[in-house]
């Protein structure tokens, strides 16, 4: 049976970890933790460097993946909170949020276990390349806007929400391809490549790419091959990507914290001239002739399909906003909801500037505004691509 919508390229088991300032505090005073050793780019080796890390992301306020010495690391750390099991991947999330809609996918996993077979929804079919089960779980710390932990000589504070993940996981770093992939392709309408970010062998990378490239020949002319960036543990392969898997993807996909890394340096959301300039400098390491970016105050296609990903940016804003309102378990009633929310007003004033500014080449979407009190970070964005995938195949409710 074929399917519309092929999601790939690994699930992973997620070990989420309820928000604990206390317990985060008590742990910072017993390895003397202080302002002076926060480092968001330590090597996480052990408990005391992934506390460093974590509270250093706390005090940015922004989002990352950091790479672990181990999966047992996040178990033995997982087990000192309160945390709740669920599946993570971008192809996995993308799919199962937009299975509570009724649309279903395929996606390719690379590992499984009792909590992918318990968890995963039925309306989610899946070919997975693993000979055997595995459980290498990621660690994903959401922090709260008014997040706030005291160290040993001072306390850190959040700007914003937003999560960190923590990962070791073998079957995603070395990302084996299952054979029955290119036949999946065949009907497809539309193709999620991800995941290359947790690999670190530079030659598996390029063998999987190789692989992906002429499994891609069995697309139609007509499918859409979107691939979502995301955090690489290691630029050099991001820059084998860039380098290596071009042709056939029609949309290069980035979120804020991803585009501030392409460029190097910080951007101010609302600024239109830094934006623009911003998207002007990755245009030429971008992998598809269209840009896609998605953050929290607006969401802009800039390049040659802009102009008709219209209803596709609505679709993924409206989805991950639901999700950022009401968590895993929303309804179709909540999705209706939030497409009754206004547009950010700075957002609107952005889109109309990047507008001016970029001309026919951009299509902006403001961010809905959106006001609870326990708003969910997590997975904000691979929602916003099963949105996005399935308003662009027009199997999105209207």
């Amino acid at each position: 049976m074929s399917h519309a919508l092929v999601l790939g390229l690994g699930g992973c088991v997620d070990f989420e970890v309820a928000w604990s300032p206390e317990l985060l505090a008590e742990l910072a005073a017993e390895h003397a933790i202080a302002i002076g050793d926060l480092d968001s780019a330590v090597q996480v080796t052990d408990e005391r460097s992934l506390l460093v890390s974590i509270l250093s992301f706390v005090r940015e306020g922004v989002g990352g993946e950091r790479f672990l010495a181990s999966s047992q690391l996040a178990v033995e750390f997982a087990s000192r909170f309160d945390y709740q099991i669920t599946l993570g991947g971008t192809c996995v999330r993308a799919a199962q949020a937009i299975a509570r809609l009724g649309v279903p996918s395929l996606v390719h996993l690379v590992s499984i276990d009792d909590n992918v077979r318990r968890l995963l929804d039925p309306r989610v079919a899946y070919l997975c390349s693993a000979a055997r089960d595995t459980l290498d779980p990621h660690l994903i710390i959401q922090f709260p806007g008014d997040a706030a932990v005291a160290l040993i000589d001072g306390e850190v504070h959040a700007t914003h929400p937003n999560r960190i993940i923590y990962v070791n996981d073998p079957p995603n770093r070395d990302l084996p391809l299952s054979p029955e992939l290119p036949d999946a392709l065949t009907g497809a309408r539309a193709f999620l490549p991800s995941g290359f970010n947790v690999m670190r062998d530079p030659e598996l990378l390029r063998e999987r790419l190789r692989f992906l490239q002429l499994a891609m020949t069995r697309l139609t002319d007509d499918a859409v091959v979107f691939y979502e960036d995301a955090g690489f543990h290691d630029n050099a392969l991001r820059d084998i990507v860039s380098a290596e898997f071009r042709g056939r993807v029609d949309i290069h996909s980035v979120n804020e914290d991803e585009l501030q890394s392409y460029v190097g340096r910080r951007l101010d959301l609302l600024d239109a001239e830094a934006v623009a300039g911003a998207l002007t400098e990755f245009r030429p390491l971008a992998i598809a002739s269209t840009i896609v970016v998605h953050t929290r105050v607006w969401t802009l296609a800039f390049g040659e399909r802009a102009a008709g990903l219209s209803r596709a940016i609505a679709g993924g804003i409206d989805l991950a906003s639901t999700r950022y309102c009401h968590g895993d378990h929303f309804t179709r009633h909540d999705l209706d909801a939030v497409r009754r929310l206004p547009r950010q007003p700075h957002g609107i004033g952005f889109a109309a500037e990047i507008s001016r500014l970029l001309g026919d080449e951009v299509l902006c979407v403001p961010a809905r505004t959106l006001d609870v009190e326990h708003p969910t970070s997590i997975g904000l964005g691979d929602t916003f691509v099963g949105g996005f995938l399935a308003a662009l195949v027009a199997e999105f409710p209207q």
